[in-house]
């Protein structure tokens, strides 16, 4: 049996845009709400030893706003299952503007799963993370 696919989902290839700038007191939050605070994260003096010289946000703070971003593209009621092949590519620091894209790449309505690339570039063009991530559909 083949699924009809409803013309209320997005097209294959719609993508989303989340952006939003990294403040410190993101990152002192998310430290709070997560109890990881690793120096890499809090501590400028020790940062400022090593390649990076300055303090970077957590690289799950980008899953955050790869998350943020599949909640703005409707799929109908939907649950995530998971980030397959996330890479932390580059440093994210205070004050970085990251722009989170988001691109329908699949939906199996007969597996109920759907599959989107998330690109994380910060206000430079560089790619600071990516993932796809992977949903199911619960109707």
């Amino acid at each position: 049996m083949t699924a009809t696919r409803p013309s209320t989902l997005p097209a294959i290839g719609t993508s989303i845009r989340f952006t939003k700038t990294v403040a410190e007191s993101d990152v002192y939050l998310y430290a709070g709400i997560t109890g990881d605070f690793s120096p890499n994260h809090i501590d400028e003096s020790y940062m400022s030893a090593g390649r990076y010289k300055r303090r970077i946000a957590h690289g799950a703070l980008m899953v955050g706003f790869m998350s943020a971003a599949a909640a703005r593209l409707s799929l109908g009621r939907t649950v995530s299952v998971g980030y397959d092949r996330v890479r932390f590519t580059a440093p994210v620091y205070f004050g970085d503007t990251i722009t989170t894209e988001y691109t329908l790449r699949a939906i199996d309505l007969e597996r109920k799963r759907a599959q989107s690339d998330v690109r994380c570039t910060n206000q430079d063009g560089v790619l600071v993370a990516s993932a796809t991530h992977l949903r199911a559909i619960v109707d």
